[in-house]
């Protein structure tokens, strides 16, 4: 109760700090989408608004956490928001596909942390070893990294079994292989399980997919491209202070967000993705964050379009720009 107390009181004063950093009425109000409940995984969000970074670049933000009924271009397609968070590649192009007047504008994750998971066990290490084998993934991965597998590595569809992400029918089989997030599942496995599983990010095969991106309408983009800029920036600077530098700020607000969120889970999921170097690729050079690549988001079409997943005729540059994140960092503020 005490803990919970002083939580409320750091935040409240983190609030009440950021209201004098610039004037209210100099602020634009901004409203983001998060794409589910508040969590390490968009701590640089988090971490921008507890550091003021968005109020010095004019931008009053208010974070909206998302959750099973939200549904982000939907929101975004309605005016309801100006930003959200789309949680990986094909979320931008199935935006395109839909007519969704909005787009992908940087990538804070230029590895996607979805993750296969297995017990310890000797005959497998590597993704070419589950070949044939039984795997537990959700009905929502069939069209999604799972095309992926088939198209790469051989994968058919007489291995899935369905996955309910309930976790006891793993932890009671050894041979068991599901589907997971990095910072997710396997803590709470080895949490639950009392054992390490391993782990194999399929990014580190080769996985193309960005995640953890920031989605902008396009009338944004078109007519208020320095407020875009500015949210870009100060976002960027969020993930590299949260990730590299003091994350007690974010975390604090994630806390107050989301209830049923533990400092320990926090912990464990700062710490994967600093190990798993979530924020870095070949494309994120000299420290960049949010970048993207017209090359990536083209090998990503090309697979997903060749397995049917979309039509080859769809104009799939509409689904991003890289004007914004591949920019060098600008420090003025935007103006109104």
């Amino acid at each position: 109760m005490i803990r919970a107390g002083l939580r409320l009181l750091y935040v409240v004063g983190v609030l009440f700090s950021l209201s004098g950093a610039r004037a209210a009425d100099d602020l634009l109000k901004v409203r983001f989408a998060t794409d589910w409940k508040a969590q390490a995984e968009q701590g640089g969000f988090f971490q921008a608004k507890a550091l003021g970074l968005y109020e010095k670049a004019g931008l009053d933000v208010e974070i909206r956490s998302g959750g099973p009924g939200v549904n982000i271009p939907q929101l975004l397609g309605a005016g309801a928001i100006e930003f959200g968070m789309g949680s990986n590649s094909f979320i931008p192009l199935n935006m395109v596909r839909a007519g969704v007047p909005a787009k992908a504008v940087m990538a804070a994750f230029q590895k996607d942390p979805q993750v296969l998971i297995t017990h310890p066990r000797d005959d497998i290490t590597s993704l070419q070893d589950m070949r044939g084998k039984p795997i537990m993934i959700a009905d929502a991965t069939i069209n999604a990294f799972w095309v992926w597998l088939r198209a790469e590595y051989g994968f058919s569809d007489q291995q899935v079994r369905k996955y309910t992400f309930n976790l006891a029918p793993f932890l009671v089989d050894k041979k068991a292989i599901q589907q997971g997030y990095v910072t997710s599942e396997p803590y709470t496995i080895e949490t639950r399980g009392g054992f390490k599983p391993k782990v194999f990010l399929l990014s580190d095969y080769g996985y193309p997919s960005y995640a953890a991106m920031v989605l902008a309408r396009s009338d944004w983009i078109d007519k208020r491209p320095e407020q875009v800029q500015a949210f870009v920036n100060a976002t960027i600077e969020g993930w590299r202070s949260y990730i590299y530098g003091d994350p007690e700020p974010g975390n604090q607000l994630i806390l107050a967000a989301n209830p049923d969120m533990t400092s320990e889970i926090i912990d464990q999921a700062i710490e994967q993705i600093r190990s798993r170097a979530l924020l870095h690729s070949q494309d994120t050079q000299n420290g960049s964050i949010g970048t993207m690549t017209t090359e990536r988001w083209e090998k990503f079409f090309t697979i997903m379009s060749k397995h049917g997943v979309y039509e080859p005729e769809l104009d799939w540059q509409q689904a991003f720009t890289t004007r914004f994140a591949n920019q060098p960092p600008v420090t003025t503020p935007a103006t109104r």
